[in-house]
């Protein structure tokens, strides 16, 4: 099992987070998993199943921080259970499994369990200063004497016990408010209290596997204000497909924000989803990539042919053959590879080929492709194909050339050759080079 619990600070010493505050931040941590409760001051989410989606335990640490604080956070924490992981978060202990859990509670002050809280005074009286001390003491004593809270939160911290937890609902739409520390009369510094509002909207978006083409941002004056300005005003931002990427949505905002003027100081902020549509996971590459771990690429395809039909899944394949219209062809990719060809080629190859070889005007001898051409390297020469004939267009593919490497003052690097052997030679331009 692998808790987190994520702490929210005090307003004071003696206040708690608002229940607004904990539900904003439970329905936050929905996008990660559907496990999520709160539990005194925190929310406490079970992340097991979770780690693999979000690309390993430390990513999914970082990416859990990093958020966390935006919205708030002054502490996370992670343990084998939530009672535990509240513990140590309390304590300003984040990692839960560097040593074994007995021994990293027993360290903790009283405090940190809330149902040992309860009766510190009492504990203290009799000797007691942290958990191990209270743990240590004869269960049936403390049976007798104490609530059975206490037992119970005990053994649930200490895992001898199961937790029982109720499980945060999503809600099926979005509308936050967020009470801004300070009175703004600046609409470009709104963004900073919006980009809290918006990272919870992408978080609930994220939960429902849903984007977002319309949201607004309300904003409400402060009470002293003059009768003319209004209770407060609002924008409406519209995107022209479904996202919920957080920098994308925070851009927009504030390229509107910038046009918008206060008629007077704004104290409280609110986000509402105005359209939300389902949005289809796509990955962003076929290809899978080898460092993850994963399929390797013929295996990839294999699978795919065996599904489609091995004529409907072809990959290029590399030929024994110097000419470069035909160096290369498709073929089933179940088949196997042939043996890779060495190509040796003495000048470097371009990374783009022409489908057909263009004609070059010739002056005095010298070929021009966006002015004259200066020949740098070469001439590789390229003859063969006597033996092949191209059926479908009634003619053999022979080929006598001479290529070069040549710099052109507008089009930079490119490839071109010149024939041989022909009535009337001619220069070509078959590649570029990137």
């Amino acid at each position: 099992m692998l808790w987190s619990a994520l702490l929210l600070p005090s307003p004071d010493d003696t206040a708690s987070p608002t229940d607004a505050a904990l539900q904003a931040l439970a329905i936050w941590a929905l996008q990660f998993t559907p496990r999520v409760a709160v539990a005194d001051e925190a929310v406490v989410m079970e992340l097991a199943a979770s780690v693999r989606l979000f690309g390993g335990w430390h990513a999914l640490c970082d990416r859990v921080v990093s958020e966390g604080s935006e919205l708030g956070v002054s502490q996370v924490a992670w343990a084998p259970n939530s009672l535990a992981a509240l513990a140590l978060a309390r304590a300003g202990v984040q990692d839960g499994f560097r040593q074994p859990l007995d021994v990293l509670l027993d360290a903790l002050p009283m405090d940190t369990l809330s149902a040992v809280r309860a009766h510190r005074l009492t504990l203290a009286h009799i000797g007691c200063r942290t958990l191990g001390d209270v743990r240590r003491l004869p269960r049936g004593g403390v049976g007798r004497r104490f609530d059975k809270q206490l037992l119970a939160a005990l053994d649930q911290a200490y895992g001898r016990a199961p937790e029982v937890h109720r499980w945060i609902a999503l809600p099926e739409g979005f509308a936050q408010r967020l009470e801004l520390m300070f009175r703004v009369d600046d609409a470009t510094a709104l963004l900073f209290g919006a980009r809290r509002l918006l990272l919870a909207l992408c978080g609930w978006l994220a939960a429902r596997h849903s984007g977002t083409t319309a949201f607004t941002l309300h904003w409400a004056h402060d009470a002293m204000r003059a009768k003319s300005a209004g209770d407060g005003g609002s924008l409406t931002v519209r995107t022209a497909e479904p996202t919920r990427n957080l920098e994308h949505l925070c851009r927009l905002l504030a390229e509107h924000l910038a046009r918008v003027e206060l008629l007077a100081p704004v104290g409280d902020l609110e986000l509402v989803a105005d359209e939300v549509v389902p949005l289809e996971e796509r990955s962003a590459s076929w290809l899978p990539d080898d460092d993850a771990g994963g399929e390797t690429l013929p295996l990839v395809l294999e699978r795919i042919a065996a599904r489609l039909g091995p004529q409907r899944v072809m990959r290029p394949v590399l030929c024994e053959d110097h000419r470069p219209e035909w160096m290369c062809h498709w073929q089933p990719a179940p088949e196997p590879l042939p043996r890779k060809p060495a190509t040796g080629s003495e000048l470097p190859q371009p990374g783009f080929i022409l489908s057909a070889p263009l004609k070059l005007l010739v002056r005095a001898n010298r070929p021009y492709y966006q002015g004259e051409l200066q020949l740098l390297a070469g001439p590789q020469r390229v003859e063969g194909g006597w033996w092949d004939r191209d059926e479908a267009a009634g003619q053999i593919r022979n080929v006598v050339r001479d290529y070069w490497v040549a710099q052109s003052a507008h089009a930079g690097m490119l490839w071109v050759f010149q024939t041989r052997l022909d009535e009337a030679p001619a220069w070509f331009l078959h590649g570029i080079f990137a």
